[in-house]
C-alpha cells in the first residue's frame, strides 16, 4: 500500500497523471481523481511561481518519473544524447521511449512500466531472437520484441493474449502482432508520442548551467 501511495503522490505533486500505477490510473481510485492537488497541509493553498531553475528541476524529476529512472542513469542517457545530432531534448525524449521496458509497456505486454522492468529482469523477452534482461537496453527500428516461447504458456501471458487483441493507443513507432505476443520498432518515437506533456528542453537548460 506503501508503494501505491508514494507513486500517487508522484503524480499529485506534478500536477497530472503520470500513468504510474497501469490501471490505477484510469479508474476512479486514481488519487488525481480523487484528490488533484499537491501532497501536505498545504496543498490545497494557492502556490507560489517557482523560479526557472525551480522549472528545470521539476521538469527534470517529471520526466524522470515517468520513465522510472534514477538519477544516475537519466545523466548518463543525457549525456550520450549529446553526442548524437539532433535537437538533445527530442533524442533524450527518443532514447528513454525506445528502453526495452518502456516498449513493453507501450506495446501492452504490461499494465506499467514498473512491471515491465520487472518482467524483463525476470527473462520474459527476446529481442531478435535473443533473450535481453536488460530493462534500459536501447532499440533500434527493425528490431523485434517477442514474448519467450517457454513463457507464454503462463497464465498471465495467457490472459494478456485476450487483453492485447483490441489493444487502442499503440504508437505509430511500434507494430503489434497480438497472435504472436510479439511487436516491432518500425520507426523513431515522434515526440508527440509520448503519454503525458513534457518539455525536454528544459531538462537540457537544467544540465547545462
Amino acid at each position: 500500500m506503501a508503494k501505491i501511495m508514494d507513486k500517487c503522490r508522484l503524480c499529485r505533486r506534478a500536477g497530472e497523471k503520470l500513468f504510474l500505477k497501469g490501471d490505477r490510473c484510469f479508474s476512479q481510485k486514481c488519487a488525481m481523481v480523487r484528490r488533484p492537488t499537491p501532497p501536505g497541509v498545504h496543498g490545497a493553498s494557492k502556490q507560489r511561481s517557482p523560479s526557472e531553475y525551480g522549472r528545470q528541476l521539476a521538469m527534470k524529476q517529471k520526466i524522470k518519473r515517468v520513465y522510472g529512472v534514477m538519477e544516475r542513469q537519466f545523466r548518463k542517457h543525457f549525456e550520450e544524447v549529446k553526442k548524437r545530432k539532433g535537437i538533445v531534448g527530442n533524442e533524450l525524449l527518443g532514447r528513454l521511449e525506445r528502453r526495452l521496458d518502456n516498449t513493453v509497456y507501450r506495446l501492452g505486454f504490461a499494465s506499467s512500466r514498473s512491471l515491465a522492468r520487472q518482467l524483463v529482469s525476470h527473462k520474459c523477452f527476446s529481442v531478435n531472437g535473443k533473450r535481453m534482461d536488460i530493462p534500459s537496453f536501447e532499440l533500434s527500428i527493425g528490431d523485434v520484441i517477442a514474448v519467450k516461447p517457454g513463457k507464454k504458456e503462463k497464465v498471465y501471458f495467457k490472459n494478456l493474449a485476450e487483453t492485447i487483441k483490441n489493444k487502442k493507443g499503440l504508437p505509430g513507432w511500434l507494430s503489434l502482432d497480438a497472435e504472436k505476443l510479439e511487436g516491432k520498432v518500425v520507426s523513431l518515437p515522434a515526440r508527440n508520442d509520448v503519454e503525458v506533456n513534457v518539455d525536454p528542453q528544459l531538462v537540457v537548460e537544467y544540465y547545462s548551467k
